[in-house]
Order: structure tokens, then C-alpha cells, then sequence
């Protein structure tokens, strides 16, 4: 097929632009994905899917047409080109400008890895979280891989191809002391094969599940949490749900040209402690949000979004980039071939400081320890967010004293990034889906140790 789309991608442009535009592209996707999921003690489901198409896309007067099929025919690809274009003609395009190849760097393929010792791995999982403890009541394991090979080719004579893998694996379990229930959950993966179980698989597979065991049983004896305005410290290995979602979010240039941005027109300002750098980085090998190219054919890229403090710009794709005169920072990503790209974070992190974490804690003399964020909401037009904390615990004169529970964390971005007054050395990553306009996107979040002068925590008055 792509063969097929390389030979007449002149032809299908070309009519494509036929009836004028600033940019047009097409966008070639193969998906191949085996998802495995074990509850009840056995395998309940073995989802096994291949997913082929186009999609073709004409920018004019910065509004987007669009349309994709799998039927990969010329006759169909070239229909489907005149009737975005509203048009019988012939535009200008450039054609063999540049050809680019990129590709996941694996040690071991997932076709490779036979399906038994994936079932290996639930199992033990299984085993090893009920094992734990025996108010563990449920279980559910699931492993996921995909393989994405891609191809754009675009009226600027680009022709970028990108083949991708993931694999994620994730472990939750509900425990029961006959009157409370309480989950935890625990995950890893990226963009990685089959070695990131190393040879008989039981370290990363009885941490992960053991992880997620603790988290539940920790909840039914973790105390009430005490509601009020609390200094917080927040782990690396809380993972960066905050920065990801209460900031990150509000630096994507669409959310920004909408005005739905807290930083709107904020570029060299100060909106947030001058201990605190954030970046987006789609390059760091093996996170789950890195790639070669993003799905609009421009290279992955580290950008500094805020340092030390100051905003120095926000994440584009290539529209909101055209429409701004700016370039894209390859963050145009997709849902696959049935949607438009859209600004997308990848691995997006505030960088490790300088402070040691056990000392942030010490100096610390009644305040929440927060270890894992659980899910939340966030206003991105005022920064406004709540969140769940999974595992939290209370600070009392510099000790970590007792686990707490049914808390959440209420607070405003830009305001708990300026009251942000330690940052340790310790970095943290944890792996998530992201969504956006009804579409998902792999990515990567994490953040060092850090101290918020004060947050509201919602709990037991």
C-alpha cells in the first residue's frame, strides 16, 4: 500500500490542491496492536487488531478539510482529493524536497515475543498481587503492544515515514477488609519492545503488581484526611499529573489562540517560581511520548516552555504554527488516520533541582506527602484544578507519620507553580494516556520532589 501511495501522491496533491490552499498532506497509517487482559484469575480477553488507512488533509484559509477511508485504492484516494477540494483541477505542488526515516529502536520486536510469555506475564502479576495480601479481592493485569508504521507525504515536497512501538503494562487491585474498599494501581511501559521485561520477566512484573497491592491495602488502614490549607510535598514518584494537566494543557497553542489559556499573552512573564523549568521533550529514548516524527512529519523536539520561572512559549502544531508564522515544534499528533492532528503534549516534565528530597520533608513541620496522583479535572481558561491523591501521607514536625485517605488537592496552576519554594534532584516519570477532543494520545509526564507553599486539601472537616 504504501508503494502504491508513494507512486501517485503527485497525482492525488495535486488534485488536492486544485482548487488553491496553503498545505496539503497525506496520511498513511498501519496499526497493529494485541491487547491482553487477565481478571478473575484467567485471561478474559485477547483483542488482536490491524487497523489500515488514509487520510487527507487541505489547510486553505487556515480551516481544515478532511477526509479519510480505507478503501486504498487510487481511484478512491483521488475522489476523495476532488471532493475536499470542491474542485476539478490541478494545483502547484513540490514534490521529493526532503525524505526522512525514522524508526523505534527495539531489542526485542513484539512479533518476536511469543504470545505464551505474554500470558506469562499476567499470570505473574496475578499471582504475585493476590499473594500479597489476602484482602486483595480483584485483580486486573492487562499488557498492551503496538506497532504504528506511518507515512506523510505533503505539498511541500516532504516525505517523512515513521515506524512505532509501545508496549505498556498495568496492574490494579481492590482490596476488601469486608466493609471499605480501596484500589491501587500501578504502571510502566513506553516506547520500548519486549526487553523492558528483562529475561524471566519477575522484577519490573512483581514491583509493578506488589506496587499496586500496597497501594490497596495501604488505603484500608490510611486514616481520614484532615480538610484544609496544607504546605504539600509532592514525590517524583507521583509522577507529573499536575504539570501535565494544570499546565501543560494551557501551553498548547490552540487552547492559547481560543483563549482558553491561563497564559494567554504571557510570554516573557513570570508564572512561576524561578526554581522551576518546564519541558516538553518527545525525544528522550524509550518514554512512552517519544517518537522520531510526530504525526505531521516534523521531527520530535525538546522545548523550554518556562525557565526558571518565565514563559518562553507554548507547543505548536502546524496549523496553529501557519497561522501564528511560527514553525511547529512537533507536537502535532493523531488518533490514528480517521483524525486531524492536533497540539499534543509528549514527555512533559519540570526539571530536577538542586534541593535533597529527605531534607525537603524534614524542613517540612505539618504539611501532606503526596506519593501518587489519581485522576482530576482542570480549568485551563483560569488554571483551576482538582485532583485524587491514590497514596498521600501527613507530614508532622519532618516525618512522613500516617497514610491518609479520601483526599483530593484544590488549587490553581499558575499560583501553586509561583508557590513552589523547593525542587529536588530526584526525577520521577510515570506513563498515561492523554485526552484531547475525543482523541488519545501516548505520553509521558514527571517532575522531581517539589514543595507548594500551600494547597487546599479536600477531606474529613
Amino acid at each position: 500500500m504504501k508503494d502504491l501511495i508513494r507512486e501517485k501522491a503527485p497525482y492525488i496533491l495535486t488534485a488536492l490542491m486544485g482548487n488553491g490552499g496553503e498545505f496539503g498532506e497525506i496520511f498513511f497509517e498501519d496499526l497493529k496492536s494485541l491487547t491482553l487482559n487477565l481478571e478473575d484469575n484467567k485471561i478474559e480477553r485477547v483483542n488482536k487488531g490491524r487497523d489500515t488507512g488514509v487520510g487527507l488533509r487541505l489547510i486553505k484559509n487556515f480551516k481544515t478539510n478532511y477526509g479519510y477511508t480505507s478503501d486504498l485504492t487510487f481511484e478512491n484516494l483521488l475522489n476523495l482529493a476532488k471532493t475536499l477540494a470542491k474542485y476539478e483541477g490541478e494545483g502547484k505542488i513540490a514534490v521529493g524536497k526532503s525524505y526522512l526515516k525514522g524508526r523505534t529502536n527495539v531489542l526485542i520486536d513484539p512479533d518476536d515475543f511469543d504470545i505464551k510469555r505474554k500470558k506469562d506475564i499476567l499470570e505473574r502479576a496475578n499471582e504475585i498481587a493476590r499473594a500479597y495480601d489476602e484482602r486483595i479481592k480483584q485483580v486486573s493485569v492487562t499488557l498492551r503492544d503496538v506497532k504504528r508504521d506511518i507515512l506523510i507525504i505533503n505539498s511541500l515536497g516532504e516525505i517523512v515515514e515513521d515506524q512505532q512501538v509501545r508496549v505498556v503494562f498495568f496492574v490494579e487491585a481492590v482490596a476488601s477488609d469486608g466493609t471499605n474498599l480501596y484500589r491501587g494501581y500501578e504502571a510502566t511501559g513506553g516506547s520500548v519492545g519486549y526487553e523492558l521485561f528483562n529475561e524471566d520477566f519477575v522484577d519490573i512484573v512483581d514491583y509493578v503488581a506488589t506496587k499496586a497491592a500496597e497501594r490497596a491495602i495501604l488505603g484500608l488502614k490510611a486514616k481520614p484526611a484532615p480538610a484544609g490549607s496544607f504546605t504539600v510535598v509532592m514525590s517524583s514518584h507521583a509522577g507529573g499529573t499536575m504539570i501535565h494537566e494544570a499546565v501543560g494543557h494551557g501551553l498548547e497553542a490552540d487552547l492559547v489562540n481560543q483563549g482558553l489559556s491561563v497564559y494567554k499573552g504571557k510570554i516573557g512573564e513570570k508564572v512561576a517560581s524561578e526554581l522551576v523549568t518546564v519541558i516538553d521533550d518527545g525525544t528522550i529514548p524509550g518514554k512512552n511520548g517519544s517518537f522520531t516524527f510526530d504525526d505531521e512529519g516534523v521531527p520530535a523536539q525538546r522545548k523550554v516552555l518556562i525557565e526558571k520561572g518565565i514563559l518562553k512559549g507554548y507547543m505548536y502544531d502546524r496549523l496553529t504554527a501557519m497561522k501564528e508564522g511560527k514553525e511547529s515544534t512537533g507536537n502535532g499528533r493523531r488518533d490514528g488516520y480517521k483524525n486531524i492532528p492536533i497540539v499534543r503534549m509528549t514527555n512533559t516534565y519540570i526539571d530536577a533541582g538542586k534541593d535533597n528530597p529527605s531534607d525537603i520533608i524534614k524542613d517540612t513541620k505539618d504539611g501532606i506527602f503526596v506519593v501518587k496522583m489519581g485522576g482530576g479535572q482542570v480549568n485551563t481558561v483560569n488554571g483551576d484544578f482538582v485532583f485524587e491523591i491514590m497514596e498521600g501521607y501527613r507530614i508532622e514536625n519532618g516525618e512522613i507519620t500516617y497514610p491518609i485517605k479520601g483526599a483530593t488537592l484544590i488549587g490553581n496552576g499558575p499560583q501553586a507553580l509561583m508557590d513552589i519554594d523547593a525542587v529536588g534532584y530526584d526525577l520521577g516519570w510515570a506513563i498515561g494516556t492523554c485526552g484531547k477532543d475525543g482523541q488519545r494520545a501516548p505520553v509521558s509526564d514527571a517532575q522531581p520532589t517539589v514543595r507548594i507553599r500551600k494547597l487546599t486539601l479536600g477531606g474529613v472537616l
